[in-house]
């Protein structure tokens, strides 16, 4: 079997070890395709090959199709976006995640930007503490349960919203569970954004759940950018001078923000909720396993798409 690990941005260099080991231990043969500049170069790459590991990688259906071998990608980190899942599935591709490995260091990014922007960006002015406040969480999966671990050592109040996680779930960690996404955004000072880029999510924090936020709220972004409408977060941040929006996921609209709301904004250079050694490791050394139990035992467990 091969094993390609497709990353325009590489994994640190103890990561592709960790990853080797755990592949060279079912006597995988692993090839790596790093810092390419050309999609055709990852065509040629996927080729031949049985699985495939990717970070961000644009993983479409002109991929798949080039993996004529191609049994399973494993997208190492919790968003899958990046690849075309219906196209995976009418290839018979399994398509995995590598859900919680990257938590703890998004959710300690969360508070690393918190901090900076409720102390007025560390420019010598009076800011405010995080004690006290309310923090809304909104979707309470691994990364909101690690938020929420956190903002328990601040002395902070929790509040949760999830589609999906039932509300005892909630309840029994401690924090209380919200009837509605409208709910956590009018009771929270807070709301860190934690739901994946899907058809329903896409532009769902926009004007009518920003109109519910209280107009000294912080809204902190650590998932996708595309969750938000931007146009709609500018006007109410202009309307609302005391509002602050800080992400890791810098909108489109970025050069406008800055413009017209430079004391309000923090956007980071690039995408890096993620970005810890240890993170990065960790995801890294999931998917390999993730692949060898798959390929081996037929262990889905972590399929995101259908069969």
């Amino acid at each position: 079997m091969k094993v390609l690990i497709a990353t325009e941005k590489p994994f640190a260099k103890v990561a592709i070890e960790g990853i080797k080991q755990e592949l060279d231990g079912v006597d995988y043969e692993v090839v790596l395709l790093e810092n390419y500049t050309e999609k055709q170069q990852l065509l040629d790459a996927v080729a031949d090959v049985d699985a495939m590991i990717v970070r961000s990688d644009i993983v479409d259906e002109e991929v798949i199709q080039a993996g004529k071998n191609l049994k399973i990608v494993v997208r190492a980190g919790a968003g899958y976006d990046n690849i075309d899942l219906e196209a995976a599935t009418r290839a018979g591709v399994c398509v995995m995640n590598t859900p919680g490995q990257n938590a703890n260091a998004v959710a300690e990014l969360v508070f690393g930007m918190l901090i900076y922007g409720v102390r007025s960006f560390f420019n010598g002015g009076s800011g405010t503490e995080l004690k006290g406040k309310k923090l809304g969480i909104h979707a309470y999966g691994n990364i909101g349960k690690n938020v929420a671990r956190i903002a328990k050592g601040f002395g902070m109040s929790l509040l949760a919203y999830d589609t999906y996680s039932r509300s005892e779930v909630i309840n029994n960690d401690g924090i209380d569970p919200t009837i509605s996404v409208k709910t956590l955004y009018k009771h929270s000072d807070i709301v860190s954004i934690h739901v994946p880029l899907t058809d329903k999510t896409r532009g769902l924090v926009g004007k009518i759940l920003l109109s519910q936020m209280k107009p000294n709220a912080v809204l902190i972004n650590t998932a996708r950018k595309e969750i938000v409408n931007e146009q709609d977060l500018l006007d109410f941040m202009i309307e609302n001078p005391k509002f602050k929006y800080l992400t890791d996921v810098k909108p489109d609209m970025h050069e406008q923000f800055m413009e017209k709301v430079p004391n309000q904004y923090f956007a980071t250079a690039k995408k890096m909720g993620a970005s810890t050694s240890e993170a990065n490791v960790n995801a890294g050394i999931a998917a390999a396993h993730q692949i060898a139990d798959y390929l081996k035992n037929g262990n889905d467990r972590y399929r995101v798409n259908e069969k």
